[in-house]
């Protein structure tokens, strides 16, 4: 669990704990607000929006004139380590990041993470000398073996992509922060600004949100929110929550006070 006051990835450090994705904005123009208005320094965005012959489409170049902002490519889309490797390659290519977020799919249905095919490509991406940041399920055991090739970071789901259902796998993201000795970075599931502070009580280093503030009725506004809660919870964290009790324990005990024979 880190408690320095900056995010370590690999050799990079960061400020801010709170990470974005770039989709589902209604607009360009609301997106960059929204990255700014959050604080954030690292966004992740889908190399299909590299796409500069279309600039409508294109996110890659509004995001690489933002200041302070360090890009962080994904493979969302690919089905199998094969294909992720292949995209991580043409992104480093197209932007010069050392970062790779690794997204692997396969069934459009539910967005599940591929752990076999993900420790596969991890594993060929960290030779390759990518900072690698795995979106995963929560599992503990992954977690480890993600940590054991090289991974900067592990990124356990806290609920299906997109879902808005929150931490569900808070229990597991427990274990996972117990057991790492690099950062733990919540991705995808959260809605809520509150869920992202309680990420952060858990141990997490980060959060990474997109779906909660891009489809928020004020994506600013509650971008700003987030970036609140985030340190809201890391400095609770980093203060010491009070231990659970399984019984009720008085704050002003007057036990004292009645015997001392007051009238």
């Amino acid at each position: 669990m880190n408690t320095n006051d900056t995010l370590k990835l690999g050799t990079f450090e960061f400020q801010s704990r709170l990470l974005l994705g770039t989709g589902k904005f209604s607009d360009t123009v609301t997106m960059v607000s929204a990255i700014q208005a959050s604080g954030t320094q690292l966004v992740t965005v889908a190399l299909r929006r590299f796409n500069p012959n279309s600039p409508s489409d294109d996110l890659f170049g509004p995001l690489s004139q933002l200041s302070g902002i360090s890009i962080m490519p994904n493979t969302s889309g690919a089905r199998d380590a094969a294909e992720a490797v292949r995209a991580a390659m043409l992104a480093r290519e197209l932007s010069g990041s050392p970062f790779i977020k690794l997204e692997i799919h396969p069934n459009p249905d539910h967005l599940m993470p591929d752990p076999i095919e993900t420790y596969e490509a991890a594993r060929e991406l960290v030779k390759e000398g990518f900072v690698v940041l795995p979106y995963m399920p929560a599992d503990p055991v992954l977690a480890r073996r993600l940590e054991d090739v090289g991974c900067a970071a592990v990124m356990p789901l806290g609920s299906a992509i997109g879902s808005g259902r929150g931490l569900k796998t808070a229990d597991l993201i427990s274990l996972i922060v117990k057991e790492s000795n690099v950062p733990v970075i919540v991705d995808a599931g959260l809605r809520s600004p509150s869920e992202a502070a309680a990420a952060m009580e858990l141990g997490c280093s980060a959060v990474l949100v997109n779906s909660a503030i891009a489809a928020a009725e004020d994506p600013v506004a509650m971008a700003k929110a987030f970036a609140l809660a985030v340190q809201a919870g890391f400095a609770a964290r980093k203060a010491g929550l009070m231990a659970e009790t399984a019984t009720a324990s008085a704050t002003s005990p007057l036990t004292s006070f009645l015997s001392s024979g007051a009238q």
